[in-house]
C-alpha cells in the first residue's frame, strides 16, 4: 500500500464531486467537462509510451482506488488515483499540482 498524498488527500475530503455541482447550479449533464480529458489522459498512457507498462499502471490505480479513494464517486475517484499515480511516478509534483490547483480555483472563482 502506498502513502496518502496529503494534497489529494484534502482534495478528497474538501473538494466538490460533479453531482454536488450539478445540483447546485442546475447542471442537467451527468458527465463532468473535464472527463473527456481524463479518458483521453488514460487512453494516452494506455498506448506504451509511458513508463509504467499499462496493465501495471491500471492495478496501481485500482489499488489506490481501495486503499485511499474508495468514499470518492466515479469518475473524481479515477482522477484521484491518476493522479497519485503520476505522482509516484515523478511525472508531476505534489508542489506543482497544488500550484495548478490554485490556478484553476482562483480563475474560476474570478468568474
Amino acid at each position: 500500500m502506498t502513502k496518502p498524498i496529503p494534497l489529494l488527500e484534502k482534495i478528497g475530503k474538501e473538494g466538490r464531486v460533479w453531482g454536488d455541482l450539478c445540483d447546485q447550479y442546475g447542471v442537467d449533464n451527468p458527465d463532468p467537462p473535464w472527463r473527456v480529458l481524463l479518458e483521453s489522459t488514460c487512453e494516452v498512457l494506455n498506448e506504451g509510451s509511458c513508463v509504467l507498462p499499462s496493465l501495471e499502471r491500471r492495478d496501481e490505480e485500482d489499488d489506490l482506488v481501495d486503499s485511499h479513494y474508495q468514499h470518492i464517486p466515479h469518475p473524481e475517484r479515477q482522477l484521484l488515483a491518476l493522479a497519485h499515480s503520476m505522482i509516484l511516478r515523478g511525472v508531476i509534483t505534489e508542489e506543482d499540482l497544488e500550484k495548478h490547483v490554485k490556478t484553476v480555483t482562483a480563475r474560476l472563482n474570478a468568474a
